[in-house]
């Protein structure tokens, strides 16, 4: 039996930090029904990759989940939403208040359909009063923090270019949905589980901003080079690039021995991690010369005798194509309609050893189960015709 074999979920959610909390919850065994609107969202065709439009990402999040459509500003819309809800555990929608309120989907309207109801709203902000109905995407977040000024250069800040505070903030609402699950075992009560982008990019950024509050050391972008410590920095080899970080004192004499610099324990300017992070700049020209007549699979293999961090650094033609990550056998390669070839969908981030999770179905194709779905709180054939002629689902 899986873990939440039974619990059933409304995902109302868009783009990431929704339906990757949700399909979290479904590789679990949650029965999770992704609501979109009639036509498809948004979210669903952004990087295209399908016949049919369906973009990258919205594949990777929406895995083990069925989907209907359904237009919510309509009367009949709202009918069978307050029907759904009747028979839900939880329901995901990383929305503003505003426009949850105006759905009818913010918490006070759920309990009067359901008391037991937990709701997971992420927006952008929180949900102070000045902030709450700001909109914002994963940038906005990383951008707030503090975190692109520290990246890239002085001249240039740079925000990476996956969505680390999005899917980072899917992961706190999994934890959060647990949380509330195991109370309400207790309590009997639901409750509202929220989080925001700025909250979680603040949370991976407060490394550099408790420094900065405490030192007022005003730090600036280094590119790739770390701070802290060092040597920490991407290298070139004669035909690749390779990331290396060495920390603590232990590493560091393996390091200087590698390069044949064992000299370098004696120098009082490399005598702790923070002084090797503030000549982390000679010590990175250091490792460049060591490797820049190495082949990228020489300097790999040396820095691994030597136990010390080392990876290429991946095209993601390269990643799907690496022998370390075919090895951790985390890709399940899935056939999905329309797409020209299998589907990567990766593995679920965490895994437990008697209960595990499962990718066992693909994504959806939009609405594709509306017509069990509602077959399930009682409509005919006949209404479901009549509420798709009238372009409600």
């Amino acid at each position: 039996m899986k873990v939440l074999e039974g619990i059933k979920v409304l995902d109302f959610g868009r783009f990431i930090a929704g339906p990757f909390c949700s399909a979290l919850l479904a590789d679990y065994g949650a029965d999770v029904i992704r609501i979109d609107r009639v036509g498809g969202g948004e979210d669903r065709f952004i990087v295209p990759v399908t016949e049919h439009g369906e973009g990258a990402l919205y594949l990777q999040v929406n895995r083990n989940k069925r989907s209907m459509t359904l237009d919510l500003d309509s009367p009949d819309g709202r009918d069978i939403v307050r029907k759904l809800v009747v028979d839900a555990d939880i329901v995901i929608a990383n929305m503003p208040p505003r426009t949850l309120k105006s759905l009818g989907l913010d918490y006070d309207s759920l309990c009067e359909i359901k008391p037991d109801i937990i709701l997971v709203a992420s927006n952008a902000f929180g949900n102070s009063e000045a902030v709450r109905d700001r909109v914002g995407f994963d940038g906005v977040g990383q951008a707030l923090s503090g975190a692109v000024h520290i990246a890239g250069t002085p001249d240039r800040p740079q925000k990476a270019m996956v969505p680390v505070v999005d899917f980072a903030t899917a992961f706190s609402c999994a934890l959060g949905v647990m949380l509330a699950l195991y109370e309400r075992q207790r309590s009997g009560m639901g409750q509202e589980v929220s989080a925001s982008l700025l909250c979680t990019g603040l949370n991976m950024a407060s490394g550099a901003l408790i420094e900065e509050a405490l030192l007022g050391l005003d730090r600036q972008a280094t590119l790739n080079r770390a701070s802290g410590y060092a040597p920490s920095d991407i290298f070139k080899a004669t035909d690749g690039w390779f990331i290396t970080q060495v920390i603590g004192q232990p590493m560091f004499k393996r390091w200087t021995q590698l390069v044949g610099r064992p000299e370098l324990l004696d120098d009082p300017r490399f005598a702790d991690d923070t002084l090797r992070g503030e000549h982390g700049a000679f010590l990175s020209d250091l490792m460049s010369e060591w490797c820049a007549d190495k082949t990228l699979a020489d300097a790999l293999a040396e820095l691994e005798q030597a136990r010390i961090p080392a990876s290429p650094v991946n095209s993601p033609r390269q990643a799907l194509e690496d022998e370390t990550i075919k090895a951790a056998d985390v890709i399940h390669w899935m056939d999905y309609p329309g797409a020209p070839k299998k589907v990567p969908i990766f593995a679920t981030p965490v895994s437990l050893s008697r209960t595990p999770p499962e990718i066992h179905t693909r994504p959806p194709l939009t609405g594709e189960h509306t017509d069990e779905i509602l077959a399930g709180i009682g409509l005919d054939a006949r209404a479901v015709a009549d509420l798709r002629s009238r372009k409600i689902v």
